[in-house]
């Protein structure tokens, strides 16, 4: 561990290169003592070593955000910093994301969240409001049509979800938003891929703590497993 000058040096050497907070930046380094540089390092080099964890900090690969909004996180990062969006709401950074760069709305919410959580502004699972939420996505192969319709119809959705819930709006075959019994929200989105293939996005909102987060992503997962069952029945 290096003295508390130098520590604070290497802070405040990440925090001029990536922009985050204080305590972001010190978690980070004393996180990752091998990826600790030192404050008179080459801003090349530090910008290497920094891009290196962004996609660990934001919960979502570099490929995976490239190949849906065609930028990375570093390139996020450096846009979204020009317009200062570190300071605005939540909601003002997804409308920036999809009005300026034409991201689709499901991504645009993704790379909000991702951003946010390499500025230190909320923790993964967590949301501004201090809540958590729990999110999971998954590609079948079926039209986004015959997907949509899996959620959409209450027989079918009976079928592999195993919960009564309320449908409270619907954008066919794009979103959908669902009310739970406890008063928690589910937000989710499909996608097309191509004529034969689409993928659904979940994001379970509003839940009270971590472990009720974790406890839902492991529900989704099985749910989603279910649900590809009753495609592949359905299906053929």
């Amino acid at each position: 561990m290096p003295k508390n000058k130098d520590l604070k040096r290497l802070v405040r050497a990440r925090m001029r290169k990536t922009g985050e907070a204080y305590t972001a930046a010190r978690a980070q380094i004393v996180k990752h003592p091998r990826r600790r540089l030192s404050p008179n390092a080459m801003p090349d080099a530090v910008s290497i070593a920094a891009a290196d964890d962004l996609a660990s900090r934001a919960g979502l690969s570099d490929a995976a955000v490239k190949e849906h909004t065609g930028c990375t996180w570093e390139r996020w990062v450096r846009a979204l910093d020009r317009h200062g969006a570190a300071t605005m709401p939540h909601r003002e950074i997804v409308s920036l994301v999809s009005t300026k760069y034409k991201v689709p709305d499901w991504w645009s919410q993704m790379v909000t969240v991702g951003y946010e959580r390499i500025k230190g502004l909320r923790a993964r699972g967590q949301r501004r409001d201090g809540s958590y939420e729990a999110t999971k996505s998954r590609t079948f192969a079926v039209p986004v049509a015959t997907l949509f319709d899996a959620w959409a119809n209450e027989r079918r959705r009976n079928g592999w979800l195993g919960e009564r819930v309320t449908i409270r709006t619907a954008t066919a075959p794009k979103s959908l938003r669902i009310g739970w019994s406890d008063g928690s929200i589910v937000a989710v989105g499909f996608y097309a891929k191509g004529t034969s293939r689409s993928s659904v996005a979940v994001q379970h909102a509003k839940l009270p703590d971590r472990d009720t987060a974790e406890r839902l992503k492991q529900f989704w997962t099985a749910r989603l497993d279910a649900l590809g069952d009753s495609l592949a029945i359905t299906h053929y």
